[in-house]
């Protein structure tokens, strides 16, 4: 696309990860999705003293210069913008509008320890009942608990909470708004009610007037400020609400068909530093059992219920790689996975969630040790550990799958994964051997899709979420990945099932 040949108008998608951000356009109008990348940088926490926090100003001034490099390039062509995020992390700002120093990165070490500390206060089955979430220290309600528990200045002075994504669109139009699928990850929300869970906050002597009034993805929000316009060239765009929360975008633009009100016969995995696996429901399901699983209830687009667990995901893979960067080693991601794959199948495992491999110092390390500790063979080189972690991974998406028909009450025909990680074939046909189904693995830009997806049907240009789904399924080639070899598998699973958690 040039700005000489756009015959559409253009949206533009700011997508924020743990581990980078782009912004990508794509046109609103046109019968298939496509994609053009304008800007891409690294992201990643800070240190700073004792705590762990994000770089919030380069973000902002990375998203700038995207935005310009956007203008540059459509003019006045483009119609709108978006920005989604990772989860739990917010800012804080006071009564002029002014954020109250960087967030904190959700791997921060104020938050350990903290959910004990709120079980002393709160009963865990309250918290889930009024929350439906799954516990993880990270949490915003958990983060907000260490700040007040360390006497932090910034959330006395705070009269706003804003979720990331809501903090880049404040940051665009000057406007406090709290999109509703990013909220939903904080535990500090009802998804019963669909609105902030007041009395549990005030149970834990948190500020609820920090909390605002909450808005549903395809809300348009309103034009980019005079500020951004000049800053940046662009003309007087939309800012519209995607889903928020990256998940959120992700399942939207998985290609599958659903029928509205029925239990899915498909479920997801968003592929990427974490590997969200789920199902969309018609509404919430807060019920003993899901919480007795420490699964989760997120909002998701279009009034539904996104019911998933968080899964360590290429984390794992990423530290490693990290950490043999760091003494000399320069593995690419092609080359890992072709020394995984020329490594002996199915000798030792790692239950991904362990705490062990939340933040450890060296991930090949305490991949090892934990299968020492064990009693399993001790995976003896490169790669041997990312085929440990791969296949661990796989082993934890059977454990899902198998609990999510339970939820739903039917057998889960198929697994779309969604995301970055369905560039990794290997893990891909693991998966569908391990789970013993069909995959189908695409898109990989699904985030970013699904929220020019949202901005589409916001702009009037694509009817509803299930013709945007068509959409998808005619844009983008797919990789079907049939299960085999699946006896060796079944073995491997009866020992995974034995692994300390």
């Amino acid at each position: 696309m040039s700005a000489g040949s756009v015959s559409h108008r253009i949206g533009m998608a700011v997508d924020l990860g743990a581990s980078g951000g782009r912004l990508l356009a794509g046109p609103l109008d046109a019968e298939r999705f496509s994609l053009e990348e304008l800007h891409r940088f690294p992201n990643g926490g800070i240190a700073v003293g004792r705590h762990l926090h994000w770089d919030v100003l380069r973000l902002w001034s990375e998203i700038k210069e995207g935005l310009a490099e956007g203008g540059r390039r459509f003019g006045s062509a483009l119609a709108s913008v978006g920005v989604d995020t990772w989860g739990v992390d917010f800012g804080l700002l006071d009564e002029s509008g002014e954020l109250l120093g960087n967030p904190h990165h959700y791997r921060d070490s104020q938050n350990l320890g903290m959910l004990e500390a709120a079980f002393d206060q709160v009963p865990r089955d309250d918290i889930f009942a009024a929350t439906g979430l799954q516990f993880m220290e990270f949490n915003s309600l958990y983060q907000l608990l260490a700040m007040r528990q360390r006497r932090a200045g910034a959330l006395d002075a705070a009269t706003s909470l804003l979720m990331m994504p809501d903090l880049f669109h404040y940051f665009l139009t000057g406007i406090r708004s709290n999109e509703a699928t990013n909220a939903s990850t904080s535990q500090c929300f009802d998804p019963t009610r669909g609105d902030w869970a007041r009395p549990l906050l005030e149970r834990f002597g948190l500020p609820t007037e920090i909390f605002g009034p909450l808005s549903l993805p395809g809300t348009r929000l309103g034009p980019v400020t005079d500020e951004v316009r000049r800053e940046t060239g662009l003309g007087a765009i939309d800012v519209v609400l995607p889903g928020t929360h990256d998940t959120a975008s992700a399942v939207m633009a998985v290609p599958a068909e659903s029928r509205p009100g029925e239990m899915p016969d498909w479920c997801y995995i968003s592929s990427g530093t974490w590997s969200l696996m789920g199902v969309e429901l018609p509404r919430p399901m807060v019920t003993a059992d899901v919480f007795a699983e420490n699964f989760t209830n997120e909002g998701g687009v279009g009034g539904t219920t996104r019911l998933l667990k968080n899964i360590a995901g290429l984390w794992l893979v990423q530290e490693c790689r990290r950490i043999w960067q760091r003494s000399g080693h320069e593995f690419g991601w092609s080359d890992l996975v072709a020394r995984a794959e020329k490594s002996p199948p199915l000798g030792s495992f790692i239950f991904p969630d362990h705490a062990d491999f939340l933040a450890p110092a060296d991930m090949p390390t305490a991949i090892r040790d934990y299968c020492q500790a064990t009693g399993q063979t001790v995976p003896d080189s490169e790669g041997a550990v990312i085929r440990c972690a791969l296949e661990s991974l796989a082993l934890r998406y059977r454990e899902v799958l198998e609990t999510l028909e339970r939820f739903v009450g039917r057998r889960i025909e198929r697994i779309h994964i969604v995301g970055g990680g369905t560039q990794n074939r290997l893990l891909n046909q693991m998966a569908a051997d391990a789970c013993r189904r069909e995959v189908i693995a695409g898109p990989v830009e699904a985030t970013a899709i699904g929220n020019l997806a949202m901005q589409s049907i916001a702009l009037g240009s694509c009817d509803s979420i299930a013709e945007a789904r068509r959409r998808v399924r005619s844009s983008f080639e797919m990789q079907v990945v049939e299960p085999r070899n699946s006896a060796a598998w079944d073995d491997a699973y009866g020992r995974f099932l034995k692994l300390p958690r």
